[in-house]
């Protein structure tokens, strides 16, 4: 499965029922699951971005449906980015 980093922030929304937001967390988690995705790992987070996860899934298709369901909501805006593991950094790199 590919590997992502979502980097997520709070819409006015969002924040103004922040602490309904663990709950909005293991929905994700259950959804994420429900699409053949994995949340890896999650992280309150300060600076630019109030958190950030690793999720697995399947294709970027499936990702970009997670992340639009997730938009819907209206909680949080997200910003993903396709990580590639060291082994693959290295075949990468290599291939130059």
């Amino acid at each position: 499965m590919a590997r992502y980093i979502l980097l997520m922030n709070w819409t006015d929304q969002g924040v103004k029922n922040v602490r309904e937001s663990p709950s909005r967390l293991d929905g994700a988690k259950a959804l994420a699951k429900k699409m053949g995705c994995e949340i890896r790992e999650f992280y309150l987070t300060t600076g630019v971005n109030d958190m950030v996860s690793i999720i697995e899934a399947p294709d970027d298709a499936t990702l970009a449906k997670f992340n639009l369901t997730l938009a819907m909501g209206g909680n949080v805006r997200t910003t993903t980015l396709k990580a590639f593991p060291e082994d693959a950094y290295r075949k990468i790199i290599g291939s130059l």
